[in-house]
């Protein structure tokens, strides 16, 4: 039962531990997450930053191998346009013109012969022999360009078949003194040199390397693919910007293969320019399962802190419930439901020492059942003990604040603890217990209860037992004056008014 007690507050703690066990699991797990969260995206931004050096050493590289080549074969070129405008070189044998001609020329198993062609054309001198065989190449792009334009310098043509093998010609014009075009000079770089670069390389299969012309055309590409070889890209943005800034890199879908790839190149002022693409997922291959391993730890450890946390908490609860059972039971009268005397004289002393600190009344009420002793003797005790519940109902009705306290007091004696009432109120609250019982009682009169009131401010000379001694003086008046009535309590301590 429990009619008109106050809650128990004992229990708290125990929920609140509970929830702050479980706050505190959820805050560590999200925190742990949130620095390997922090861990990983820094492994990722690592991973991107090591594959960025690692495509601009490659592309540095490949450029100053591609530059050089380039450079050295137009040195020749150079020297051959040079010596081609001396007057002494018609006036010389052939065996001593080649010498003076290509004694300086570059070569190698990859670089064809150079040759010089007149103004129009017509093949005059070859270095690989005396006595060339006739050539007309005055429809040639590389000559066509030089005889058009006087200041194209050094022209590298698209990719062609050159002398049976595929290869790109580089060119330089031939100006006499007087800026008059006077022919071409020529010589080729076959792709054997290119496959022979980009097989020393380590590379993985997905990754790209494409070399470019100035105007975006291209020159080769590894992977090889003869579709893709001078096909011209100039108008894709990340080419654009390859042909347009000396170095840098950008993210973007290559033409061939679309899978998203990051791509590098360095130095783009030369000549060609060599643009290197890995894709994404093969830079972040490492790092996904790194993270996937670090992810699935994580979650493993948090559904386990969870789990534990979870459990613990609900142990905390049980523990918690039992706890608040077994409190209730320790202070409650088991026959009325009403606090038990353990329980009220506990309450009592707080209450005592809250009213004499904040100068607050206090109010007891000592209520007993009237005739109980012969009423039990003459009906039995089974019908004694339900008059007993019945008073205990009549009290509670009556006593609903949720600081009041009314307890058994001993047999079939009550006792009810009102705070902050005055003697009048208290008068009110006893009066409408007496009237409740005897309206329960009816016409039988089976029993009815008789009250003695005390009312006081406390100060700290006083204890609160002259207070129960004050009540138990005005329940043995009432008592005494015929029953069934209640008597307020007065004294010279008790700052009482009737």
């Amino acid at each position: 039962m429990g009619f008109g007690r106050r809650k128990d507050k004992a229990s708290r703690p125990w929920r609140l531990s509970a929830k702050l066990l479980i706050a505190s699991s959820v805050v560590t797990v999200i925190g742990f997450s949130a620095v390997c969260v922090s861990v990983m995206l820094d492994m990722r931004r690592s991973e991107e930053e090591l594959a960025r050096q690692t495509l601009e050493n490659l592309a540095s590289g490949i450029d100053s191998d591609i530059g050089r080549n380039v450079e050295l074969f137009d040195l020749s070129l150079r020297s051959v346009a040079n010596n081609m405008v001396a007057p002494e070189i018609n006036q010389v044998n052939k065996p001593l013109r080649q010498l003076i001609l290509f004694d300086h020329a570059a070569t190698a198993r990859h670089f064809g012969a150079i040759q010089v062609f007149d103004s129009k054309g017509k093949l005059v001198v070859d270095a690989s022999t005396l006595d060339p065989l006739p050539e007309d190449r005055s429809g040639e792009e590389y000559f066509t360009v030089h005889r058009d334009q006087a200041d194209v310098g050094l022209f590298i043509s698209r990719p062609t078949l050159h002398h049976g093998a595929y290869a790109i010609v580089l060119s330089r014009r031939i100006t006499g003194e007087d800026g008059s075009f006077l022919g071409v000079v020529a010589g080729s770089i076959r792709f054997s040199y290119f496959h022979d670069l980009f097989g020393r390389l380590r590379l993985d299969p997905n990754d790209v390397i494409t070399v470019f012309r100035r105007d975006g055309t291209v020159i080769m590409r590894t992977p090889f693919d003869l579709d893709m070889i001078g096909k011209n890209l100039g108008d894709l943005p990340g080419v654009k910007r390859a042909l347009s800034e000396p170095s840098g890199s950008y993210s973007g879908v290559g033409s061939a293969n679309h899978s998203p790839r990051l791509y590098v190149w360095r130095d783009g002022t030369r000549p060609l320019v060599v643009l290197v693409g890995k894709p994404w997922a093969d830079i972040y291959r490492l790092w996904r399962v790194e993270a996937t391993r670090i992810g699935s730890i994580l979650a493993a450890l948090a559904v386990f802190v969870l789990g534990t946390t979870l459990f613990l908490a609900r142990e905390i609860s049980r523990r918690a419930a039992a706890e608040e059972k077994l409190e209730e039971l320790a202070t409650t009268d088991a026959l009325t439901g009403l606090r038990n005397r353990r329980k009220f004289d506990a309450s009592i002393e707080i209450e005592w020492r809250r009213a004499a600190r904040l100068k607050r009344p206090l109010a007891l009420l000592m209520i007993d059942a009237d005739h109980f002793k012969s009423f039990n003797d003459t009906f039995g005790h089974q019908a004694g003990d339900e008059v007993l519940v019945g008073i205990a109902i009549c009290i509670s009705d009556s006593v609903k604040r949720a600081g009041d306290c009314a307890a058994r007091y001993g047999g079939e004696e009550f006792a009810v603890l009102l705070p902050d009432l005055l003697p009048a109120e208290a008068l009110v609250v006893a009066e409408t217990i007496r009237l409740k019982v005897e309206q329960w009682c009816g016409e039988t009169a089976t029993t009815t209860v008789s009250i003695g009131v005390a009312s006081l401010v406390p100060n700290a000379n006083m204890e609160w037992t002259a207070m129960v001694r004050a009540a138990d003086e005005a329940l043995y008046a009432a008592k005494a004056s015929g029953r069934n009535r209640t008597v307020l309590a007065a004294g010279p301590k008790l700052s009482l008014v009737a």
